[in-house]
Formats: C-alpha cells, structure tokens, sequence
C-alpha cells in the first residue's frame, strides 16, 4: 500500500506527523518518533518572550548590586556575549537532523516582526528543512480593527519569506469573519502550506483559591470537524498544501481528514495519552483500511470528500445547518 504523501516540497513516508509539542522537546523523543513511524517530526515552539525572558534576566542577575559597587560591571560581560536565547533551539535542530532521516520541521511563536524575521534566519541556518509559523495571539484591544489584525498575519508572512528559502507553513486560527477569504490572500503571498487550525487554550476560574487557572486540555474527535470543514472547503481553491490538526486520534480520523484534502495529519493529543506507538497502530489500521476499499494509495483519496468533489456540496456550508435542525424537529 503506497502511503506516501508530498507536503511543503518534502516527500513523506506517510501523512502522519507528530505536532509541535514537549514530547520534542529532547533528541531521544524525536529518534523514539522516528522508530514509531513518524514520516517528520515539528518541533515544539520556540517562543519570542520566552528567549526575551531569558536575556533579561541574565542582565538583572548581573546588574544586582552594581548601584552600590559600579566597578562591579567591568568584571562581567556583556549581555550579548552570551551563550543564551535561542541557541539551546537552534542546537536541538542541528542535533536532531544529524540523529534522524526523516524532515525536522521547526515552529516559530514570534511576537514583533523584527523576532519572527531574525530567529526564522537562525532556524534556516540551523539545518530545518521548513519552517511552522505559529501565530498564536489574542488581540484584546477595542481599537484594532480586523483589517489591522489579518494584515499581521500577511506581513508575518511576507517578512520571513524575504529572509529564508525553507519552505514556510502558516499554522493559523479559524477566527476571521471570512476564514475563506485570508486563506485566499495568505496563499497569493506564496506561502507553502497551511496548518488547520491552532487550537486556542482557555482559562478557567478556580472558586476556592479565587485564581484564573491555566492548563492543557487534550483534544478531543470534536475537535476535528471545524478543521475538516476548511480543509473540505479550501482543497482545489489554494495552492498552499494543507495540513490537518486538532482532534486526530484514530486512522479513520486521519482518513477523513485526507478525503477531505489534507496533505498531512497532525498528531499531538493521542501520543501524549496513549505513547508515540499509537503512530504505527494508526499506520497500520490506515493499511488495512485502503486494501479493504480498494484504494491503492493515499493520494488516490486525497480530496475525494472535498467540497470540490463531493456529491453534496452544500454539506460544507448553511444548508447542513438547516438540515440538521430539521432533522431533530422532526
């Protein structure tokens, strides 16, 4: 059974890979990967703040108590000699390109044009052969316009595309008043693909420490269907490959995400509850299922539940509400 798949440029075994997450975040994880069948591996996000916070604290470290004792900062270095930011990052790429055969996808969570342009140079440098752009942000001001906010997104893009030559997928969210319309313009930008969707995490409110709390919550098969109706809607629309994310536990689920058009499925949630074997079980069960369905390969299917190439069209969008409410009145 040919399970082989093309994304970004790269020719993959298989559709399944592993999402940025902590279980890539040492070089024993991504070989463990690889061993359970991983066709690549993203790598987790290396985040601007985080790289930010630590510069600032080194120079608060060596700044403590030089108010009393000024000639204490000509024992020191400069802030900018040394070894941190980034670096442990970039190191983990070069680690893991020399560890692994498979592609090593690197993501990138910036928050200021000029960091997500400087560490995308770096990640280049450092051996990734593509680059996930994770735009991850919340905006909260009243005064920001939409027009403002999707603008963002295509300066992002354009901005790391003038630095690099890796191919470049933007891993976005499913909140634009014409979700259709910014994949449209995101594609005329050439970007190489797009990941659907970042799920955002929410808060809760603890009522006895009367605290707001945070934490990751697993997706669920949910999950999966608001990204298998954009991958359904967009297939044949953009050149952009299109990847699937959020809610894949299960081969059918991976099934149903590539008849819908998806290029790759994304795992995160089912590694971290059941083990990076659950890879090649998903694998396995895909197999199976083809052979029982007479498909030959992976791109055999590929688009074939599309709204491009469904029988139904219409499923994707309003109709299937008003089907669906008069299917429970009655």
């Amino acid at each position: 059974m040919d399970l082989t798949t093309r994304y970004l440029g790269l020719n993959l075994r298989t559709p399944l890979v592993p999402s940025a997450s902590p279980l890539s975040n040492e070089i024993d994880g991504i070989k463990r990967m690889e061993d359970a069948g991983a066709s690549a591996v993203v790598l987790h996000s290396l985040f601007e703040e985080q790289v930010k916070g630590e510069l600032e604290e080194v120079q608060a470290r060596m700044m403590y108590g030089t108010d009393s004792f000024p000639e204490a900062l000509t024992f020191f270095p400069k802030p900018a000699e040394f070894v941190t930011g980034p670096e442990e990052y970039l190191n983990k790429i070069r680690k893991a390109k020399e560890s692994v055969q498979i592609p090593i996808m690197a993501s990138l969570n910036g928050s200021a044009l000029g960091g997500w342009v400087d560490y995308a140079k770096k990640i280049e440098q450092a051996g990734a052969d593509a680059l996930e752009l994770n735009v991850y942000f919340i905006p909260t001001e009243m005064d920001r316009t939409s027009v403002e906010i999707e603008q963002d997104y295509i300066d992002i893009v354009k901005a790391v595309q003038s630095v690099i030559h890796i191919p470049i997928a933007l891993k976005m969210s499913p909140f634009f008043s014409n979700m259709s319309n910014m994949a449209r313009r995101l594609d005329q930008t050439g970007v190489n693909g797009l990941v659907l969707f970042n799920r955002f995490y929410q808060p809760d409110i603890d009522l006895e420490a009367l605290e707001v709390k945070t934490g990751v919550n697993l997706s669920t098969a949910q999950d999966m269907l608001l990204p298998l109706r954009w991958i359904a809607v967009l297939y044949g629309r953009v050149k952009a490959d299109l990847a699937a994310t959020s809610g894949i536990h299960t081969a059918q689920d991976a099934i149903k995400m590539l008849m819908a058009g998806a290029s790759i499925t994304m795992l995160c949630s089912v590694l971290m509850k059941n083990g990076l074997e659950s890879i090649r079980q998903i694998e396995t069960e895909m197999s199976n299922w083809l052979s029982e369905h007479d498909y030959q390969s992976v791109r055999q299917m590929q688009g074939s539940m599309s709204q491009k190439n469904c029988a139904d069209p219409t499923a994707f969008e309003r109709a299937q509400y008003m089907k669906t409410i008069m299917s429970r009145s009655s």
